[in-house]
């Protein structure tokens, strides 16, 4: 006896998942909202690398030279996103693309300066100064940081611009950084932990390599864009955004 034919058994293809889209308008007033908000840390960093710059100079300490450092290369990434989102390079996906890598580079141009400094520091045994500056400073940047750092990544993940995003991540690390300063800076003060501040300056260095590492990849969100060839399909896009 033959055994009964199967039949065959018919699945349903899983759906697409959907692309979010936007509008040129839309885009181009977001893209506004974003250039705002790079003038605004540009301000805000412009005083704090300043500030910090003198205040580790006068107490000797690397870590706040070190962030002074830090600051003044976000600032330049404010600069690169104001340009990205001025005249004819809002809808520009090449102004993109080149605004994205040359974000990353200012974290790489961070991190070896900073290392060698903080191993040299080390290595001789070198004593930072108490400094009350640098620590309201470093208090005065864990505020206002996250603040500018999650409403720029809000907006990039609503454009898809790895660009924004970078710069936004830097202000988020600016604030992380700001954290270790702070506890480098009291270590020393309250219970004589030199070595704290050149450990923050390592810390920085490092942090700095990986952050320029995923800044470079880009971390755009899938979005359909009315940027010509920027719309991403769910197979290509690899990013947390599309999860």
């Amino acid at each position: 006896m033959s055994a009964p034919a199967e039949l065959p058994i018919v699945t349903a293809a899983a759906p697409a998942r959907p692309v979010a889209t936007i509008s040129p308008e839309r885009y181009r007033d977001l893209a506004t909202r974003v250039k705002l908000l790079s003038w605004l840390s540009l301000g805000v960093m412009s005083v704090e690398g300043i500030v910090a710059l003198v205040a580790g100079i006068m107490a000797g300490s690397i870590a706040l030279v070190g962030f002074g450092l830090d600051s003044a290369i976000e600032g330049f990434a404010s600069v690169i996103i104001i340009w990205r989102f001025t005249g004819s390079r809002v809808m520009s996906q090449t102004a993109e693309h080149r605004a994205q890598k040359l974000v990353a580079i200012q974290f790489f141009i961070l991190a070896p300066y900073v290392g060698i400094e903080s191993i040299r520091a080390l290595a001789g045994g070198e004593h930072p100064d108490v400094s009350v500056l640098g620590m309201t400073l470093a208090v005065f940047s864990l505020i206002t940081m996250p603040l500018l750092g999650i409403a720029k990544q809000r907006i990039a993940e609503q454009i898809g611009s790895a660009a924004t995003k970078g710069e936004g991540r830097q202000n988020v690390l600016c604030a992380y950084l700001a954290g270790a300063l702070l506890i480098g800076l009291a270590g020393n003060a309250i219970a004589g932990a030199w070595w704290l501040d050149p450990v923050v300056g390592l810390l920085i260095a490092a942090v700095a390599v990986k952050e320029g590492a995923e800044a470079w990849r880009g971390e755009g969100c899938c979005v359909g864009s009315p940027l010509d060839g920027f719309a991403v399909d769910g197979e290509r896009c690899q990013d947390d955004c599309c999860t």
